[in-house]
């Protein structure tokens, strides 16, 4: 293959593409800009409802929501751009006090806040690897998802452990651990439903 073939797939390897979100209709400028920001504040209230559904886990403050999950579909459905700001709303908003974090907080001060803070992060990361096709294959979705749940432990687990003066070991066996599993059904339900969407937006199209 010549250099000039290799750069040209790369580029086009690269080259951003259309995320869910983008396939709503919006035929001017003013209506995607209102398409937008509808999309913004929809995924900042998915994320609080998803923070409702809220199982305590034993020995941990932090609890099993579908919060982080709603956080991850926001944005590879939204794209990097439109998630960070629907994920910023989300985390503004409840530090101000509206209480749609886990079991109806809201502030700063609670130990599982760096886990708001990741999911922030997440969101943004996942909608870039979407916007590059990673949400198009059960195999690039599961590296998608893995990725920015990754994310959200890097930030989460720290914070929790200066929050609640843990040991890093102690941090880890209560705010990791006891997620895995949960985070890999998440995963199977994501890299089942995503590609399948792409498939039938295709066949729509065609």
């Amino acid at each position: 293959m010549s250099t000039v073939s290799a750069t040209a797939l790369t580029a086009a390897a690269a080259r951003p593409r259309a995320v869910l979100a983008d396939l709503l209709p919006a035929a001017t400028a003013p209506r995607a800009r209102a398409r937008d920001l509808a999309l913004v504040v929809g995924g900042a209230a998915l994320t609080g409802a998803a923070a409702q559904f809220s199982v305590p886990v034993p020995g941990s403050p932090v609890p099993v929501t579908g919060q982080t999950f709603a956080a991850l579909l926001v944005g590879v459905s939204l794209g990097p751009a439109r998630a960070l700001l629907s994920l910023l709303l989300y985390a503004l908003a409840g530090m101000a006090g509206t209480p749609w974090f886990a079991d109806g907080e809201s502030g700063y001060g609670m130990p599982s806040f760096g886990y708001v803070i990741g999911m922030t992060l997440a969101a943004a990361l996942v909608g870039a690897l979407a916007r590059r096709g990673g949400d198009r294959t059960v195999l690039r979705t599961v590296g998608t998802m893995a990725a920015g749940t990754a994310v959200i432990y890097a930030v989460g687990v720290p914070y929790l452990a200066l929050a609640a003066d843990l040991t890093a070991a102690q941090a880890v066996d209560a705010g990791l651990t006891p997620f895995l599993l949960g985070d890999a059904l998440k995963a199977a339900l994501a890299m089942g439903a995503l590609p399948v969407a792409w498939r039938l937006v295709g066949r729509e199209r065609g």
